[in-house]
């Protein structure tokens, strides 16, 4: 737990999802929702340590089960994300649900006390602003262009310069790029993030960067790790070679400067599925399922 300004907070957890809060003037702007309304309420209770002011707005930064299913704990009046997210939320929330329950279960404190989708109730094509009142300022929440999902958005904070950047940035964690779109992302997108000159960056996963200087880092390890995919990949499809040809180039190229970071090895074979698809002209990405999660993993990880 982290305060990174005055009234801004952040939770990192290594290889699991990160969270964060905004104080606003008198309600609070809480930025992800995690995997279950239990593993919310651990998270809300270290807020309380900090501030009993009622959630107003919860922001969330895509799709994904594991940042959006605990969001009943928060009693928020309003539930933001981008209109691309309500689309996938209907379009594959319940089959994203029962994939990631099945890939992650330790992240699903008590699956059971789940309700259901969690459906926004704001959403928004290309910048929302919040007004925190008093003197605190805006939350500037801003679509940057298509990256890990179709439907990323970050939060930004310019007067303390503090940017909550979801999984279009990780420090010191490997991406997930399953349902990605990696040149978007590894071009425009990222460049518009780092356009923002963030002072504390706060990425999907892994540690706060720090300074100037680490969040550059940051966001160049994260670019990095797309362009080395994008080329190994690439490489074997043209020469016509196989998925699983990609998937050992790929590895071996990342491994040495990303192996050790957490969830490499766990996120590799969806990567380079979906980029393969990518080569192969699949523009949306394809819907996984418990069953395609399963084929994919014993192609390419035995």
């Amino acid at each position: 737990m982290e305060t990174l300004a005055d009234g801004v907070y952040a939770l990192t957890a290594d290889g699991d999802p990160n969270v964060g809060a905004v104080e606003g003037e008198d309600f609070l702007v809480c930025i992800e929702a995690l995997a279950t309304p239990v593993a919310a309420a651990a998270w809300l209770r270290r807020l309380r340590e900090h501030t009993d002011k009622p959630v107003r707005y919860l922001v969330l930064s895509h799709y994904h089960a594991v940042r959006t299913l605990g969001a009943s704990a928060f009693d928020a009046d309003v539930v933001v994300a981008h209109e691309q997210t309500r689309r996938l939320i209907a379009e594959r929330g319940t089959q994203d649900w029962a994939s990631e329950l099945a890939r992650m279960p330790r992240l699903f404190a008590e699956p059971d006390s789940i309700p259901g989708l969690t459906w926004p109730t704001l959403t928004f094509t290309d910048q929302l602003t919040i007004n925190l009142g008093g003197d605190r300022g805006d939350l500037v929440l801003r679509w940057c262009g298509r990256g890990h999902t179709a439907g990323d958005i970050v939060a930004w904070l310019p007067a303390p310069r503090v940017l909550f950047a979801g999984d279009l940035v990780e420090s010191q964690a490997a991406l997930y790029t399953g349902d990605a779109f990696h040149a978007d992302w590894a071009g425009e997108t990222l460049d518009r993030v780092a356009a923002l000159d963030a002072r504390a960056l706060v990425g999907g996963r892994g540690a706060v960067a720090h300074g100037a200087e680490e969040v550059r880092a940051a966001v160049a390890a994260t670019r990095g790790f797309l362009e080395v995919m994008r080329r190994e990949v690439a490489t074997v499809h043209a020469a016509g070679g196989a998925l699983a040809e990609a998937f050992a180039a790929a590895h071996a190229a990342l491994a040495p400067r990303y192996g050790a970071w957490p969830i490499f090895e766990h996120c590799m074979p969806f990567n380079v599925s979906r980029l393969w698809d990518e080569l192969h002209g699949v523009d949306w990405p394809r819907i996984w399922t418990p069953e395609r999660d399963r084929e994919t993993w014993d192609l390419l990880q035995g």
